[in-house]
């Protein structure tokens, strides 16, 4: 069998052509799990551009859970990653760490917490299911040298929030809850004592197929500061960035464009499709004439009916 012909990396000029490379390297049955995504939300938002702004000072950074990160772009946490490349885990931080990107791990990752620590000169946040073994895995992750803990709750358990306030107990470090649909949802993330929170839809849409760059501005209003609110599903730009920052978040998580770049190229595949997607923010927001992230306003952006 001849060896997959790929495009040269510095011929890829957005996240969303890693995607087809990605496609000839990974076996159909394993390429499914990181395949495609509904993006039809980011389509009925535009923006409201300024002109005559100066721009040139332009500062992307931002102060998360009192850690500065150089972008409000993270990888978000992604199980077994060596199914896409060999390297897995390893070749994800290191590539982040390059990109200089906070990397958010999975409890099920297929290298050990302590060998993915030492690979990162980035922030590392860990990612664990609000189950029975978290607090062992927490507490190994802390240990390790993660500093912030991203606990994941699916639709409709309502015993996660007493897990959470089990897990939390005693834990100094803050908590962010991942899967957060609804504002019901927030306000209870709040009361059991949430820094953080991420607006999902846990890997699919729901069954009003709502998007969580949808939701997201009630969250943000419900939640009023207190915490800090970001979001994940379907991003793979930098204008689709810059669209949750005017609407209220404090971050984004992205997975899929970031196992592209892993699963083609590796290392330098991760660190490509992240430059690329802080290189598009910028631009995004240049345009926006909004010259840091406190700049941008939810009157940027307009938000069209179905």
């Amino acid at each position: 069998m001849s060896p997959v012909r790929l495009p040269p990396l510095g011929e890829l000029v957005n996240a969303l052509e890693f995607e087809e490379p990605a496609k000839l390297t990974l076996p159909p049955s394993v390429f499914t799990a990181i395949a495609g995504g509904d993006r039809a939300a980011f389509d009925r938002i535009t923006f409201r551009p300024r002109m005559m702004v100066p721009t040139l000072d332009l500062d992307m950074s931002v102060d998360l859970l009192g850690e500065p990160h150089f972008t409000p772009i993270l990888i978000g946490p992604v199980a077994e990653q060596r199914r896409f490349h060999k390297d897995a885990e390893l070749a994800t931080v290191r590539g982040a760490s390059e990109a200089r990107a906070a990397v958010v791990v999975s409890s099920r990752s297929s290298v050990p917490i302590g060998e993915i620590v030492a690979q990162a000169k980035s922030p590392l946040w860990f990612s664990a299911y609000a189950d029975s073994d978290a607090r062992r895995q927490i507490d190994g992750a802390l240990a390790a040298g993660c500093k912030v803990i991203c606990l994941a709750v699916e639709p409709s358990a309502k015993p996660n929030w007493q897990r959470i306030e089990t897990i939390r107990r005693g834990l100094h470090a803050p908590i962010v809850v991942k899967g957060i649909a609804t504002v019901q949802d927030a306000k209870a993330a709040l009361d059991q004592g949430a820094k953080g929170m991420v607006v999902s839809d846990h890997g699919g849409a729901g069954a009003d197929k709502t998007a969580p760059i949808e939701v997201l501005p009630s969250i943000v209003e419900a939640v009023a500061g207190r915490a800090a609110v970001l979001v994940d599903g379907g991003f793979r730009r930098g204008s689709d960035v810059a669209k949750a920052l005017a609407l209220g978040a404090t971050g984004v998580l992205l997975a899929r464009p970031i196992m592209w770049g892993l699963a083609a190229y590796g290392a330098d595949g991760v660190r490509t499709v992240l430059e690329l997607l802080q290189n598009d923010l910028a631009r995004n927001l240049g345009a926006l004439g909004a010259v840091n992230l406190k700049a941008l306003t939810r009157a940027m952006v307009r938000v069209h009916r179905r």
